[in-house]
């Protein structure tokens, strides 16, 4: 956490300022005075008190907000504020954009994913930016039978343990094919990267056993630490709101617990 950070206890005014200039860095704009309560408060907590906290770097923070925006919302000025803010702080290129797009259409749905591609090629064309280029499926010919093996042994190596078999269309061509086999395995966008948007897309569902899962094989892969699955929970209350958060953090500190035993996700030892 940089000095400025470091708000002194009762100093409103530096609150402020200190909301005012991580606002700006956030967006990619200069944040004017606040018109309304919640305007206010978007200052003086969500760019002041969390986006400034130290124990989760501002890519990751990007990466959840886009998705915790775009899932909620759609495409929104909310939405092309947190798009510009990474695109012109360099924290994500816009090839990376586009591959968040794709990912978290398969998380949160493809309407999740349409909305960020509007917000990145609107921001780019804002900004004067080069087209990203399209990258290839990650390698090979056109192999289904060899593309569902590739997934399963992608699934075991993403998630810890393995995978389900091949017996339905969901488990064959959505799971294994698609999305362990092709998605998860691209070169566009770094495992870390891919977890953040998968963990919002996982918490959205309010389904338990992905959310379990998912949340214990960001840690068990060393993708993420449990200091910052915490952070990772006060970032994603600020879309999904406290009651979801509230459950999230309650199977993170499950899931820490079991990883730092050595036990795996259902509590069995691995």
């Amino acid at each position: 956490m940089s000095d400025d950070a470091k708000v002194v206890m009762g100093d409103m005014d530096a609150r402020r300022a200190l909301g005012r200039s991580t606002g700006g860095a956030v967006t990619g704009r200069e944040l004017g005075e606040p018109a309304t309560l919640l305007e206010s408060a978007w200052g003086d907590f969500v760019f002041s008190e969390v986006w400034s906290r130290p124990n989760l770097d501002l890519r990751s923070r990007f990466l959840i907000s886009i998705a915790g925006a775009a899932s909620e919302r759609g495409d929104t000025p909310r939405l092309r504020d947190y798009v510009r803010g990474a695109l012109a702080g360099e924290h994500i290129t816009l090839a990376e954009l586009r591959e968040a797009a794709l990912h978290c259409a398969v998380y949160c749905g493809f309407s999740t994913g349409e909305a960020i591609d509007s917000a990145a090629s609107a921001v780019a064309t804002a900004l004067d930016l080069p087209p990203a280029p399209v990258i290839p499926v990650c390698d090979g010919p056109w192999d289904i039978a060899g593309r569902t093996q590739k997934g399963s042994e992608a699934f075991e190596a993403v998630m810890t343990f393995g995978g389900p078999q091949p017996t339905t269309a969901y488990f064959d061509a959505g799971i294994l094919n698609f999305v362990f086999g092709e998605m998860w395995c691209r070169e566009g966008l770094d495992e870390r990267a891919r977890r953040w948007l998968t963990l919002v897309g996982v918490s959205n569902s309010s389904m338990e056993i992905p959310i379990k899962t998912h949340i214990y094989a960001a840690m068990a892969s060393g993708n993420a630490s449990s200091v910052e699955m915490d952070e990772f929970v006060l970032q994603y209350a600020l879309h999904a709101g406290w009651p979801r958060a509230s459950f999230i953090q309650g199977v993170v500190l499950e899931m820490a617990a079991k990883v730092e035993q050595g036990l795996d996700f259902a509590g069995r030892a691995r």
